[in-house]
């Protein structure tokens, strides 16, 4: 079996082209954040190639951008080409079946969005993730409060519980 799934940040915006038979393809970067932090306690991300057909081609033009977060599943896809130079090289990517939006570069991880919601590009807020090197920009801290962000403190008591 050959399925992959995928939530990350496209590193660029999405390319569009048509082949000979006019069927859309984009294709994109995607940056994954792995999930354990290297020997220096930084997070690190891989950059992951994203083939997209079709309808869903053309929506991931005009609705991502770069930064844009998105989940993907599909399936790995190994294909070789010969250079300029005559040099036999290997290309291995993802095709996506599906891609959902996620939210913009601006946005919380909102993992409740819709999909049909058009995603913003004109976001002031920078990426969680340093693209010219794959790790998270300094001072993010990714164990922080998720809940820092709304401003008020949250109590919960047991005397609440229904049990």
């Amino acid at each position: 079996m050959n399925k992959v799934f995928l939530i990350g940040r496209l590193t660029r915006d999405p390319e569009l082209r048509y082949t000979g038979s006019n069927t859309a393809v984009a294709t994109f970067s995607l940056a994954v954040n792995r999930n354990f932090s290297n020997a220096n306690g930084e997070r690190e991300a891989d950059f992951i190639n994203i083939v997209v057909w079709r309808k869903q081609a053309e929506n991931v033009k005009n609705y991502l951008s770069q930064g844009s977060q998105v989940a993907i599943d599909g399936r790995i896809q190994t294909r070789s080409y010969d250079d300029q130079n005559g040099q036999k090289r290997y290309v291995t990517e993802v095709i996506a079946d599906n891609v959902e939006f996620l939210g913009s570069k601006g946005s919380s991880n909102n993992l409740n969005a819709s999909s049909n919601a058009q995603v913003s590009s004109n976001s002031a807020e920078p990426t969680p993730y340093d693209f010219g090197t794959g790790k998270e920009p300094k001072g993010m801290d990714v164990d922080s409060n998720p809940f820092a962000d709304f401003g008020s403190s949250i109590e919960i008591s047991d005397d609440e519980l229904p049990f």
